[in-house]
């Protein structure tokens, strides 16, 4: 389709997307933000999936690993406390922004706040637990792990030069005032083919 001057070359791409001559939505952000909390399948001898399948072990999608040398896991997805660890219920313990994005998902950004420190997975969770409703959720700021500004800011900028032609630029900022590790580790994987029916 020729573009003309009235036509942005975003709205272009959702004419053509709704027109179906090209499939610009076929990629994008489409894992639920609270994917964190999810669980997708149930092995639990009693129902109880939430506490069954820990944060420690639900790894999934296209990720950005992150690690800072000092966490004893791979930061590859958000951390949240199940119901039971929340004084408020489910609630998700990071700090992350969208910056920016168009409707065929052709351009995104994205910022991250890795701490340099050891992340408090568990100072997060005994605390909270300890909590009345009536108190306030305790907070990751509240931890102290981002005084003195000792955190990397990590963007993630996505581009598509075509419908299936993405590009993914990372880029990180040491914020603090010392040097500080950081491992990146772009990570893709695909659906476990394995457990079942290949056909279906």
């Amino acid at each position: 389709m020729k573009q003309t001057k009235s036509a942005s070359a975003e709205q272009t791409r959702l004419d053509d997307a709704n027109a179906g001559r090209a499939r610009w939505r076929a990629w994008g952000p489409y894992v639920s933000e609270r994917a964190w909390g999810t669980v997708r399948e149930d092995y639990s001898a009693n129902g109880d999936a939430w506490n069954y399948f820990p944060h420690e072990q639900q790894r999934i999608c296209f990720a950005l690993a992150l690690w800072n040398g000092r966490d004893p896991i791979l930061k590859e997805r958000a951390f949240g406390l199940t119901g039971a660890e929340g004084n408020h219920g489910e609630d998700l313990k990071e700090y992350y922004y969208y910056l920016d994005a168009t409707p065929t998902h052709s351009y995104m950004k994205y910022l991250y706040k890795y701490p340099h420190a050891e992340y408090p997975y568990a100072q997060l969770i005994a605390e909270n637990k300890r909590r009345s409703k009536l108190e306030p959720e305790y907070e990751l700021l509240d931890t102290g792990i981002f005084d003195e500004s000792r955190y990397f800011d990590v963007f993630v900028e996505y581009a598509k030069a075509s419908p299936e032609d993405i590009l993914i630029q990372i880029t990180a900022h040491n914020r603090g005032p010392d040097a500080a590790r950081l491992d990146i580790l772009p990570t893709l994987w695909f659906r476990n083919m394995w457990s079942w029916d290949a056909e279906n």
